[in-house]
């Protein structure tokens, strides 16, 4: 028999909340660089040395996060085939019907009747031995690279101005402008998807976002 694909336990390739995420990881890196800039005594040196480190730190962060998001890919489809391995093996039903509640959901685990558990564990043994080991697939690597490329082409908009205005004073305002609005965005998108008022939520993203800031800078990241 065929095995079973390690994608019956992978989620597609990047879930919204991820990429809000990943959106705001990345803002909080670039204003860390923008805000340490001083207006009054910026040159255009120092705007240099401020864009090269701001684009080399999301661009190294990026890869890591891209990393990060392989290895939790890989984590999660451990644990899947674990659970189904476990059921497949299981002597009695009642075994069987333990792990699945507590591989699922707890508020789906709640509507579940013991009859319906039990139809799950048959069904799974009926099916194609599934693989021994987890292993990444082709939406695992496509996740990854849009983690990656959402850390770093967040910071192009933040750091445009730098690039076309001469005067770091102006420049510096319209980059906290955008921020500002793409921290709003992100908040309100995360509203939309966790059913919370978008306004509110986009409101206090761009609080927690300097907060956030702040604090990373004080401690002299």
């Amino acid at each position: 028999m065929t095995p079973v694909s390690v994608d019956r336990f992978s989620k597609r390739v990047l879930e919204p909340i991820d990429r809000v995420s990943e959106v705001l990881f990345g803002l909080i890196m670039v204003l860390t660089f923008t805000g340490s800039l001083s207006v009054a005594e910026a040159g255009r040196d120092d705007v240099r040395t401020m864009l090269i480190g701001a684009l080399g730190c999301n661009l190294a962060w990026g890869i890591i996060d891209g990393v990060l998001y392989l290895l939790g890919c890989l984590a999660e489809k451990g644990r899947g085939l674990l659970a189904f391995h476990a059921v497949r093996k299981a002597t009695d039903s009642a075994q069987a019907q333990r792990l699945i509640a507590d591989a699922v959901p707890s508020a789906i685990a709640s509507v579940l009747t013991s009859a319906e558990l039990e139809a799950v564990a048959q069904r799974l043994k009926q099916l194609p031995a599934p693989p021994e080991r987890a292993s990444l697939e082709k939406n695992d690597w496509l996740g990854a690279g849009g983690v990656f490329l959402l850390v770093f082409l967040c910071t192009f908009p933040v750091v445009i101005p730098f690039m076309v205005m001469r005067t770091a004073g102006p420049a510096l305002r319209v980059s906290n402008t955008i921020a500002i609005v793409m921290l709003f965005l992100t908040g309100y998108a995360f509203g939309r998807m966790t059913g919370r008022h978008p306004w509110l939520v986009g409101i206090s993203m761009v609080l927690l976002g300097l907060i956030l800031v702040g604090l990373t800078m004080a401690l002299g990241g």
